[in-house]
C-alpha cells in the first residue's frame, strides 16, 4: 500500500527540476546541472528509439559542411581499419578544422572509442586549431561509454588547466562513473570541482543522487545524502530524487520513509513526485495500489497528467488489458489532458502485439489529425512490430516511410532490421542494411557487429565474421557474445579461436 499522502498542491518550480518529459509547460534547465531523470515510463519505448547518442552535441545549427565530414569520416573509416596512416593522409586532405566539424565527426564514430580518439588526438596537434569545452565533453562521453577512467581522469585534469571545464563536463563524469557503480568516483568529482573552483550545491548534490539512483545504486544514494544533508539547504527536488532511487531498485518501504520524511520537512510532493510513486506501485506489481493512488490524485490533487495516464495505460497494455487502456486515454482526452506521442506509440504497440492493425492505423490516422504526428520512437516501435513477427520487409517498407518523412533512423532501427532478416535467412537484404547503415553515416555499435557477425557464421562465411570481429575489437569494443563451440569448426578454418585466445 502507498504511504499516506495528504496530496498538496503543486509548490512553485524550483531551479534544477526533475525531468518530466510530460509536464504541460516546458521547465526551465538549471545553468549548473542540465536534467534529472524522472521516472521512466515510457522506458520502453525511449529504448526503441535512443541509440547512446552523445547528447546535447548533435547541434541542428552546425556550420560544418556535411561533405567535409563525408570525406573526413570515409578516411578514418578505411584507413584506421587497414592500419595504416590516418593521420598522414588526413594532413593530406587539407582539412579545414572547425570545433563543429569535429564534433560532428566524433558524433560519427560516438560507438567506436579509438578511432574517435586518434582523430582527436590528431586535431589536437594542428596549427590554428585547438579543442574547446563542446569537443573535449563530446570525447569524454565516448571514453566514459566505454569506461575508460584512466584517459578520462587524465583528461579532466588537461581541461582544468587549460580553463574549459564546465558544468557539463562534470555532469558527464558523475554519470559515468554512477552508470559503472563507482560511487567514490562520482562524488570524488566534487573534490575536482573545488580544486578549480566551481561551486558545489545543492543543484550538484541532487544531480549526484539522481545519477546515483539511475544506476540502480539507491542504497549507495540514501547513504551520500546522510553523509552531505547537514552541509546543504535540502529542496524538494532532493527528496524527489531520493525518491525515485527507491522506486528503481523495487523498494517501496523505503521510498514511503522518503516521502513521509520529505513532508515532515515541510515538502509538497508535486505531480513529479506522484508520477514517480505511480510509477513505483506498478514496478512492483502493486496494481491496485496504483489505481488508489491514481484516484486520490483525480480527487484531491495534483491532477494526473499525460506521463501520469501514460504509466497506467501503458501498463494495461503489457497485460494485454486493451479495453481498460481505452478506457483510461478516454478519460484522459475528456479531462482536456491531450495525448502526445509516447503515449500513443504505447497504444500502438499494445494493439500490434495482438495484431489488432486496424486499430494501429486508426492512432497513427488520429495522431497525424490533433497534429502530433509520429515521430522516431513511434516509427522504432512500428519496425520493432513487425521484425518481432519476421515480417522484414514490411519493417523495410516503415523505414522507408520514415526517411520519406524526414525522421533520421537511430542505429537501434538498422539493429533491429539486419537482425530479422539474417533470422528469416535473407543474408542478401541483411548485407544491404548493413551497407545502408554505413551509407547514412551511422555508426555500428556493438550489436550491430554482434548481428552481423552471426549473420555472416550462419551463412557459412567464417572468414568474412573473422575480419569483421578483428575491425569490430580494433575499434575498441569488446568481443560480441556469440556460442563460439557451436561454430568451432567454422571458426577454426578462419583462425578465429586462435586469434581469440592471443
Amino acid at each position: 500500500m502507498a504511504p499516506a499522502m495528504s496530496s498538496p498542491p503543486v509548490p512553485p518550480s524550483f531551479a534544477l527540476s526533475i525531468r518530466d518529459d510530460h509536464m504541460d509547460g516546458k521547465e526551465e534547465e538549471s545553468k549548473a546541472f542540465a536534467s534529472v531523470s524522472g521516472g521512466d515510463a515510457d522506458s520502453e519505448v525511449e529504448s526503441d528509439f535512443e541509440d547512446g547518442d552523445v547528447r546535447g552535441f548533435n547541434y541542428a545549427g552546425s556550420c560544418a559542411d556535411p561533405d567535409e565530414v563525408d570525406r573526413v569520416c570515409k578516411v578514418i573509416d578505411e584507413l584506421f581499419a587497414l592500419d595504416r596512416n590516418m593521420e598522414a593522409v588526413l594532413d593530406e586532405c587539407g582539412v579545414q578544422l572547425s570545433h563543429d566539424l569535429v564534433v560532428e565527426v566524433l558524433q560519427r564514430f560516438r560507438h567506436a572509442r579509438k578511432p574517435a580518439f586518434r582523430f582527436f588526438c590528431w586535431a589536437a596537434q594542428k596549427p590554428g586549431f585547438a579543442h574547446d569545452s563542446r569537443t573535449y565533453n563530446c570525447m569524454m562521453h565516448i571514453l566514459g561509454k566505454t569506461r575508460q577512467f584512466e584517459t578520462m581522469v587524465a583528461m579532466l585534469e588537461e581541461m582544468g588547466e587549460k580553463g574549459l571545464l564546465t558544468m557539463e563536463t562534470f555532469s558527464i563524469a558523475i554519470k559515468v562513473f554512477a552508470s559503472a557503480k563507482e560511487r567514490k568516483k562520482a562524488v570524488g568529482i566534487f573534490d575536482l570541482m573545488k580544486k578549480y573552483k566551481f561551486k558545489v550545491d545543492v543543484d550538484a548534490i541532487n544531480f549526484l543522487l539522481d545519477s546515483l539512483g539511475a544506476a540502480k545504486l539507491g542504497k549507495e544514494a540514501q547513504v551520500v545524502f546522510e553523509k552531505l544533508k547537514d552541509r546543504f539547504t535540502l529542496n524538494l527536488q532532493t527528496y524527489t530524487v531520493l525518491l525515485n532511487g527507491w522506486c528503481r531498485v523495487k523498494n517501496l518501504l523505503e521510498a514511503g520513509r522518503v516521502w513521509n520524511e520529505m513532508v515532515d520537512k515541510g515538502f509538497k510532493p508535486d505531480i513529479v513526485a506522484h508520477n514517480i510513486m505511480l510509477e513505483g506501485l506498478i514496478r512492483c506489481k502493486k496494481k491496485s495500489d496504483a489505481i488508489k493512488l491514481f484516484e486520490i490524485m483525480k480527487a484531491k490533487g495534483p491532477l494526473p497528467n499525460v506521463r501520469s495516464y501514460t504509466i497506467m495505460i501503458q501498463d494495461f497494455c503489457k497485460q494485454k488489458m486493451m479495453r481498460e487502456a481505452g478506457e483510461y486515454f478516454d478519460e484522459m482526452v475528456d479531462h482536456g489532458c491531450q495525448p502526445d506521442v509516447v503515449l500513443y506509440t504505447c497504444l500502438i504497440t499494445g494493439f500490434g502485439k495482438q495484431r489488432k492493425m486496424d486499430m494501429v492505423y486508426n492512432l497513427l490516422k488520429e495522431m497525424r489529425q490533433r497534429g502530433c504526428p509520429p515521430d522516431g520512437r513511434t516509427f522504432n516501435a512500428l519496425i520493432k512490430l513487425m521484425t518481432s513477427q519476421h515480417m522484414p520487409d514490411d519493417a523495410m517498407k516503415i523505414y522507408k516511410k520514415m526517411i520519406q518523412s524526414g525522421i533520421k533512423p537511430t542505429i537501434h532501427t538498422y539493429n533491429m532490421m539486419m537482425k530479422s532478416y539474417f533470422v528469416t535467412k535473407n543474408y542478401e537484404m541483411g548485407h544491404a542494411v548493413w551497407d545502408e547503415m554505413h551509407h547514412k553515416g551511422c555508426c555500428p555499435d556493438d550489436n550491430s557487429y554482434t548481428v552481423f557477425i552471426g549473420g555472416l557464421i550462419r551463412q557459412g562465411r567464417p572468414d568474412e565474421a573473422c575480419k569483421y570481429l578483428e575491425e569490430m575489437m580494433e575499434k575498441g569494443m569488446r568481443a560480441p557474445q556469440l556460442d563460439y563451440n557451436k561454430f568451432a569448426a567454422d571458426f577454426s578454418k578462419a583462425g578465429i579461436l586462435s586469434y581469440l585466445r592471443s
